[in-house]
């Protein structure tokens, strides 16, 4: 939510600077994530000076440019090149100094430089007001009335907005605090805590009065449990143009685009109170009738963006004798709305159903300034008041008189609440006595009426707008955010308990190995476990039927539970490629979550994710790109130190992966890693190879659980190496080496190892050279030559029998 300071001060006449105001804000519990500056026009036309023309001469190597002196106040006046047909000797003209910056209309920077153009010198330029981004016009450049002051400062002619705006993270209880209104009320409870006693300056309706009646609209509220309260009165006679400056200051200050002079009003009204409204062109309501109802399923509505919607049964609609004009509360209708030639309006303002109104935005995936308060709860009471706020607003800036009664359809008024405080509770959950009169300045400071104080407590009536504050503990909570949670004393006494956990805990495993992959250069990420029902489409393995939705999800993308971490993954990893970080290494432990016929289960995952190059660009080595060989050494090294090393190696039975392996022990699926199918890649915009593993991490610490330490001592005698050049059918594995020579010698041969490969000149078809060493020790004693001879003719034999083997 974004505040102007500017607009702020309106409520609250307070010398603070936006820093401190920030900080009290954020004490307060509307925290401040940013303070941005607003210029009405970038840049503040700083180095833009006002000059006089005293000359004005044809160019002499240009028909259409001219060569002017201008004095703009300095000792000696400077020559500028000038296209402007319009530029004349005598006129007073903005003249934009060498080194001043302008922006383009689109935000672009340009910085004005000493040059030369056809030949003759130019020291600035005179500025149209496009250029200055004073206006659109580019007929010429501008020219100043005569008596304004040689050398002036254009920044001190034109109005132009300075000011400060705050980035507000509003959690979503604090509905009352979503307007300028709202968050001016808690400034001002912060600062009588700080004995700072500032009047709440409210924006005055007793001008507001009835002209004529000459344009009633009939309201007829059918469903008032949807609509407890609808007011409404018409204006005729307005004018719709463009809002004057010092509103559309306001509306871009916050990141609105002004519209015209009536949406602008209602926007403004919005921000300014947290009242939304919506204004229908009273000549587009057939029969001169309102009516608040829900419609059949299925009905057919365009709305204002142009989209053609299907009604549900439950969504409340604003409708005519004929056909619906708007989705209450939430956007409005195509046909319905203000345009140009708009004379009259009807000005809805009302209170709609927090929950019909959630439920109808959730549904058709629109989520509008006026559905963001309406479903979180705004103030039934201010609904009047803010109608006649827009209405003044509305004849100040576009004429017009008001041509009826306002109709205020209010049949069961939303009662404010009763609170009983005790005292006691309050000192229990605070954890400190905050003084009784504290307490009620603090209450009373936040429109909270105290109706009666005893001994041991106070009786309270909270008023309806502070939905989220129907508890005690939300009273108590509501006097700590104020009296300062920074003011609450520590205690000088530390209480701990020492409590022993076994080694294998789940997060002690966890961490080890996260350790470790931080140690490889990798990152760990933290996804959310809600994802888009759309991804088990990428997998024939993943069903829809064992999606788990949520009942009420926050948007379409986030409305299952995930049955796979790949995809949340991918999508850091797309993020990350996007913002040329396309080396990655990446590490996640989460969980992946299924819903059977009469069960839900969740499972434990370590998922893994490389890409790109091995190491970043330098001179000394050329960049090689992670490959699978990389991954699986990865992968085994996290197996080996948990001290699995006994596992099996088969292709991957997974269509996510285009190739890859399943490590597994017995039954028991350990890890499937691969590249990842293009296809799915596709869908996240990513065109270079991603490699990712998926560890059952709840077998995995099952299995390490039951594993033993086992260690023996370093031997005291020296290795010994021997290698072979195999020649073999090119269809034998290394893997059937491996097995062979470890059959053949399984005490005193320690390793085998694949050291070179070669195919092709001097070999016959078919056939490859495999080089490898063989690792020999006795833990006991120094091999002799005979023993290690005799060992390697037994594998030479071994090799030859069984995969026909010679040695080159």
């Amino acid at each position: 939510m974004k505040i102007s300071y500017n607009w702020l001060k309106q409520f609250l006449n307070t010398d603070w600077t936006p820093e401190q105001t920030s900080e009290l804000l954020t004490d307060l519990g509307l925290e401040v994530e940013g303070l941005e500056p607003y210029q009405s026009i970038k840049g503040g036309l700083e180095g833009v000076v006002v000059g006089e023309v005293l000359t004005c001469e044809k160019h002499p190597n240009a028909d259409k440019l001219k060569v002017t002196t201008v004095n703009i106040g300095l000792d000696n006046p400077i020559q500028i090149v000038c296209g402007a047909p319009n530029v004349a000797a005598g006129q007073k003209v903005p003249v934009a100094t060498i080194g001043t910056t302008l922006y383009t209309e689109e935000g672009e920077a340009w910085t004005i430089k000493k040059g030369k153009i056809r030949g003759e010198e130019s020291h600035g330029m005179i500025c149209a007001e496009d250029e200055l981004g004073l206006g659109k016009s580019h007929d010429g450049i501008m020219v100043l009335d005569n008596t304004i002051e040689i050398g002036a400062l254009a920044s001190d002619i034109f109005n132009i907005e300075n000011d400060q705006v705050f980035e507000i993270g509003l959690t979503p209880n604090r509905a009352d605090a979503m307007s300028h209104l709202g968050t001016a009320r808690d400034l001002k409870a912060g600062l009588i805590q700080k004995d700072i006693n500032l009047e709440l300056i409210t924006p005055s309706i007793s001008a507001f009065h009835v002209d004529n009646r000459t344009l009633k609209i009939d309201v007829d509220v059918k469903n008032k449990d949807l609509a407890p309260r609808y007011c409404g009165v018409t204006i005729s006679g307005l004018k719709v143009k463009e809002s004057p400056s010092w509103l559309q200051h306001r509306l871009k200050a916050i990141g609105l685009t002004p519209i015209n002079n009536i949406v602008d009003a209602t926007n403004y009204v919005l921000h300014d109170l947290g009242q939304p409204l919506h204004a229908f062109d009273a000549a587009k309501i057939s029969g001169n009738k309102i009516e608040v109802k829900t419609l059949a399923a299925g009905t057919k509505f365009v709305t204002l963006d142009g989209i053609e919607r299907e009604l549900h049964e439950d969504d409340l609609m604003i409708c005519d004798e004929e056909v619906p004009m708007c989705i209450a509360g939430v956007f409005g209708g195509m046909h319905s709305g203000v345009s140009e030639s708009t004379t009259s309006i009807f000005l809805e303002s009302a209170y709609f159903n927090p929950i019909s109104i959630r439920k109808t935005a959730k549904r058709h995936g629109l989520n509008t300034d006026a559905s963001f308060r309406f479903e979180r709860g705004i103030d039934p009471n201010i609904t009047e008041y803010a109608l006649k706020r827009a209405v003044l607003l509305i004849q100040e800036i576009a004429g017009g008189e008001i041509t009826s009664e306002i109709t205020d359809v209010y049949s069961n008024k939303i009662k404010d609440f009763e609170v009983r405080l005790s005292f006691d509770n309050a000192k229990k959950l605070i954890g400190e006595e905050i003084p009784k009169e504290v307490i009620k300045r603090i209450l009373t400071s936040l429109d909270i009426k105290v109706n009666n104080v005893t001994e041991t407590g106070l009786g309270l009536t909270v008023p309806a707008y502070r939905n989220d504050v129907q508890r005690e503990a939300d009273i108590i909570e509501e006097i700590l955010r104020v009296y300062g949670y920074n003011n609450i004393k520590t205690t000088e006494k530390l209480n701990a308990s020492i409590s022993t956990t076994s080694r294998f805990e789940d997060y002690k495993i966890q961490n080890i190995i996260g350790n470790q992959l931080a140690s490889q250069g990798f990152f760990e990420i933290l996804s959310n476990s809600l994802t888009t029902a759309n991804y088990v489409g990428l997998s024939e393995q993943l069903k829809e039927e064992h999606n788990i939705s949520m009942l009420n999800p926050l948007s379409s993308d986030l409305s299952v539970l995930r049955q796979s971490l790949l995809f949340s993954g991918l999508e850091a990893v797309s993020f990350n490629i996007n913002r040329k970080r396309s080396d990655l290494k990446l590490f996640e432990f989460g969980k992946t979550y299924h819903g059977y016929n009469d069960k839900r289960e969740e499972f434990k995952h370590l998922s893994l994710f490389l890409t790109g190059n091995q190491s970043s660009e330098n001179w000394h080595d050329n960049s090689k790109k992670s490959d699978f060989f990389l991954m699986k050494g990865i992968l085994i090294a996290i197996l080996e130190r948990l001290s699995i090393s006994r596992f099996n190696e088969t292709p991957v039975n997974n269509d996510l992966f285009a190739e890859g392996l399943t490590l597994s022990l017995g039954k028991t699926k350990l890890i499937d890693f691969g590249l990842v199918k293009k296809t799915i890649l596709k869908h996240f915009d990513i065109n270079q190879e991603v490699l990712f593993a998926d560890f059952n991490w709840d077998a995995i610490l099952d299995l390490v659980k039951h594993n033993k330490i086992k260690f023996k001592a370093i031997p005291k005698y020296p290795e010994v190496r021997r290698d072979f050049a195999l020649l073999l059918d090119e269809n034998v594995t290394f893997e059937s080496i491996y097995k062979i020579a470890k059959q053949s010698e399984k005490k005193l041969l320690k390793s085998v190892n694949l050291f070179d490969v070669y195919q092709g000149k001097n070999l016959a078809k078919g056939k490859k050279s495999y080089a490898v060493s063989f690792m020999l020790q006795d833990e006991n004693k120094t091999l002799n030559d005979k023993q290690i001879d005799k060992i390697m003719k037994k594998l030479q034999v071994n090799f030859e029998k069984q995969l026909g083997a010679e040695l080159r």
